[in-house]
Order: C-alpha cells, then structure tokens, then sequence
C-alpha cells in the first residue's frame, strides 16, 4: 500500500501541502490539467525552489490569469466540481473537502452549509490549492494518508469579518477529534489546509512503518528565523499493520432514528463517508408502540469517531447515539487498473498468503464509466470482471508482482479483449478567508 504521512509540526496550509507534493514527484502537468478542468485558462500553478530557516523546499504559486469575484458560494463550488472533467477520485476528494469547509463555516457562522460563502477560500487559487492536491495524490498513487498533530498557532488574526483569535472558528470546528496544540505565534494552519487534512487523512498518527520511497518539502510565504515554515510529506510503502490490514482497532457508532425525513438520509449517508467514515448503513427496524424507523450504523476508527459522532447530531434528530468499540479483521488488499473501452476501471483484489481470494471491479468506476461510454452498467461491470479474469486476477492466482518478485499494489494492467478501444494558500500561515495574507 502507498501510503503518505503529513509532518504538519509546523502547520498547513494548501499552497504548502501541494508544494510538498509536488516536490516528492507528483506531476505539475498533471496538477494543471486538473485545475483547468475546474477553472479553464484562469490560474497558472507555478513552482520555485526556495529555502525557510535554511531548509530547502518548493513554493507552489497560484498566479491569476483573470479577474475574479470575491467570493463563491458552496453551490457554485460544487457544481464547478461536478462538472469538471476530473478523474473520480480527483472530484470525489475535491468536493469532500470543500464539504468539510462548508460544514465548518457554517457552524462557525450558524447558518445552513448550503448558505455558506466561502469569501476568498471560494477563489481560484483556493479551488486550485484543493483541486491541485487531490490531483497529486491521485498522479503519485496513493492509496492511504496519515498525518500527524497539528501545530495551529496562537495570538489574533485579520479575517474578513474583522480580528479574531487564532486558532480561528472554522479551524477548531475541523480539528475535533485531531490531535492538535499551539506551538507558536500567528497562524501556522489555515482552514483550507486542515480541511484538506482530516478529510484525505485516515488516520492522526506519529511517523508510521515505512519503507519510504520518497519526500518532499512545501513552504509557506513566510520564512522565519528558527522555525522552518515548512510542511513535510514522507512516500513510501507500509510496513506494518495498514489501516484496511487484519487485526485492527473500529468504532461502531449506532443510533435509532424514528422521526427523520427519509429524503434525507442519502445526504447524511454521504456526509458520513465524506467525514471519515469507512462505512455507514441503515437497516429498518419497528421500535416502541410499533413506530416504523431505522438503526444508523457508522464504522471508523477512534481518531475519527469524535467528528462522525458531531456529523450524526447535525445531519439527524437523533439526541444520542451508542459507541462500541470492535476489532476488525479484514484481507489486505490492493487495487490493478483494466481498461473498458479506453476508460479505466480499478479492480479491488483481496489476497492472503500472496494469493488473490478474490478481485472485484470498483463499482463507481463501472458507473462513471457506463456513463462515459453509453453502454449499460451492467455490460461494463462484466466486461471489467471479464478484463480482471483475462489479467489473471482469479481465485488461488498469485498477487501480481513486480520484477523484483514485491507484490505491488498497483498490479499491472489487464485489458478488455472483448471489446475493441474507441478511435493556495499564498500566506505562509494565512488561508484565503483572510483579508491580511502577508503578516
């Protein structure tokens, strides 16, 4: 499993993030050819080498192409999102953390996520900073992310709504159930970058077991004597016990819901997934006097149970909820790429002992495909399970491996023979919801 660990001791912020990512080998084509699908010709993503504290890093810029409005709406956001020609994971990561955003502003302010306005976290080069890290996580292949605490800073800053203490709202309504301290005058996290943070993040964890490939160093605008205004990405394969590995610490979280309108419920089933959850369901049950309802069920893990437990109050009617805490077993996993008409569809393939059990295509990739190509979902699904079977990727098969005899986790490609192919964060510690970006 390729897994990332973010060394936020010095804070975050999203322009400092992409830069880290960037400069531990992901693709700037491929980060601009993703935000370009979402703002076409508006932002140009640029990199130079400089150093804070005398340590090396990559400042990624956001230079504006055009003029741009002041702020933007979640709804404009997200149906920029929506309609962007994005990778899925690229999209699916993008609008949960722009979620995330939006449910913490909108606590902060009191008002419904749907009403929120972004100030600037909702101009170009914030959705770039957003948008731009996914797509680099995704070029890089990564298929797990961790982080450590989070220094968030301390003393008052300048946001659009006037001076406020640091850390402000919408940072401590993100930080619940992360491990976080002060360590340090001024901001050194900004929303954007803590929302990017607990959303792709699994885990808050010290230095995991890595067998690390590679790193990287993105740096803030500010370069302050003694204390490198840095964030830090560590690349590498896990070594020990991953968060899908046998063996591992869950939280169940439940509650009975008899009076909730049932409309609602695909949005708080989402809202859970976007917030961490691995997996949440309803199952109908009949409580007292007969009254029809339904059990919310909620799998995370203990850093994220405090934040899934904050979704399930604001999204239900629900005024409690049980916690159990359950050890998970599951088989190690992996994903290989096969091709269905010129469209990429992952195959999950769990293996034990360095055998596949079994290997099953990624149904949203099936969907999105299905939808690309016009074909009906179910052809595509069995062209995929075809294409999986035709790359050796059975029952009792030996996990694909590179050339060095490792198993991979991105097995080589299998393709469909059945059918023929188709012809910013710019402050070094201030986000973009504040008026004052150069301390």
């Amino acid at each position: 499993m390729r897994h990332v660990w973010v060394d936020v001791s010095a804070g975050v912020a999203g322009d400092m993030l992409l830069g880290a990512l960037l400069d531990a080998g992901a693709s700037l084509d491929a980060v601009q050819r993703a935000v370009d699908a979402v703002v076409a010709g508006a932002v140009a993503v640029e990199v130079r080498t400089v150093t804070r504290a005398g340590m090396r890093a990559t400042k990624a810029d956001v230079r504006m192409l055009v003029d741009d409005p002041p702020h933007r709406d979640w709804r404009t956001v997200r149906a920029m999102l929506h309609g962007a020609a994005l990778a899925d994971r690229v999209r699916r990561d993008a609008l949960a953390v722009f979620g995330r955003l939006a449910d913490a502003e909108a606590h902060a302010h009191g008002i419904d996520a749907e009403d929120v306005h972004f100030h600037e976290v909702g101009a170009l080069d914030s959705i770039a900073d957003v948008v731009g890290v996914c797509a680099a996580l995704d070029d890089l292949g990564v298929e797990s992310l961790s982080a450590g605490e989070v220094a968030l800073g301390s003393g008052t800053v300048r946001m659009a709504h006037g001076r406020i203490a640091v850390p402000g709202p919408a940072v401590v309504e993100l930080s619940r159930g992360w491990r976080v301290r002060g360590d340090g005058p001024g901001e050194l996290t900004t929303p954007t970058g803590m929302a990017l943070v607990v959303t792709l993040a699994q885990a808050c964890e010290d230095l995991p077991a890595l067998t690390l490939e590679t790193s990287g160093s993105g740096a803030g605008t500010r370069d302050t004597a003694g204390r490198p205004n840095l964030t830090r990405v560590l690349v590498g394969s896990r070594t020990g016990a991953a968060p899908t590995a046998s063996g591992q610490t869950g939280v169940v979280l439940e509650a009975n819901v008899d009076d909730l309108d049932p409309r609602l419920w695909p949005g708080v089933l989402a809202a859970l997934l976007g917030a961490g959850a691995q997996d949440a369901w309803l199952a109908p049950i009949a409580m007292k006097k007969g009254r029809p309802a339904h059990v919310l069920t909620v799998l995370g893990t203990p850093e994220t149970a405090p934040r899934l437990r904050s979704v399930v109050h604001a999204q239900t009617s629900t005024i409690g909820l049980r916690q159990t805490t359950v050890e998970k077993h599951a088989l190690p996993r992996t994903w290989a790429p096969v091709d269905v008409d010129g469209r990429t569809v992952r195959i999950k393939v769990s293996h034990e002992r360095g055998a596949v059990v079994r290997a099953t295509p990624e149904f949203e990739d099936v969907a999105a495909a299905a939808a690309a190509t016009g074909r009906p979902t179910v052809d595509v699904l069995a062209a995929a399970g075809a294409a999986a079977v035709a790359g050796g990727l059975v029952p009792g098969a030996r996990v694909p491996s590179d050339d060095s005899g490792q198993e991979v986790s991105r097995p080589h490609q299998a393709h469909d023979h059945d059918h023929p192919h188709p012809g910013h964060d710019h402050a070094g510690q201030h986000d973009h919801d504040h008026a004052e970006e150069h301390p």
